[in-house]
């Protein structure tokens, strides 16, 4: 796409703000699996990890979504790009889902109010990591350039 930009200056503050967001993803998960280590994996009661609702099936999911990000940081040249855009289209995704269905028997995955919006931030944040990580030649960079200045 010629208007994400490439080699952007800001590129590594990006990509560790990228690491940090699959970090709290595997924190969480771990901490979740803990807590809900007896109950059932699809649980739906009051329990709470980092003040937002979790059952074993959500804590499970958050440890594999989160070493996926972590994995793809690790790798970069643009893996991490593509991995951060399309995690964040999920976690943006299931939020919604979540949320249309928070009160109802549907909501298999514990959500809270608040995990519904910490989820949504952080697919917002792994959508602009994902925006500003490319990496290119100055070949690229030049052509992201002219199209940027004539707009």
């Amino acid at each position: 796409m010629a208007h994400t930009p490439v080699n952007h200056p800001a590129r590594p503050i990006y990509r560790a703000i990228g690491g940090l967001t699959g970090l709290y993803l595997v924190v969480f998960g771990v901490l979740g699996v803990v807590t809900t280590m007896g109950d059932e994996l699809f649980a739906q009661d009051d329990t709470k990890v980092l003040g937002q609702g979790a059952n074993l099936g959500f804590s499970l999911l958050a440890i594999v979504i989160g070493a996926v990000v972590l994995a793809g940081t690790a790798l970069g040249r643009n893996r991490d790009v593509a991995i951060n855009q399309w995690t964040a289209y999920g976690l943006m995704a299931l939020s919604l889902f979540e949320l249309a269905f928070l009160q109802t028997d549907v909501n298999i995955l514990n959500f809270t109010i608040a995990t519904v919006v910490v989820t949504m931030l952080l697919g917002l944040v792994l959508l602009m990591v994902g925006m500003y990580g490319k990496v290119g030649t100055e070949e690229d960079h030049k052509a992201w350039q002219d199209a940027r200045l004539l707009l």
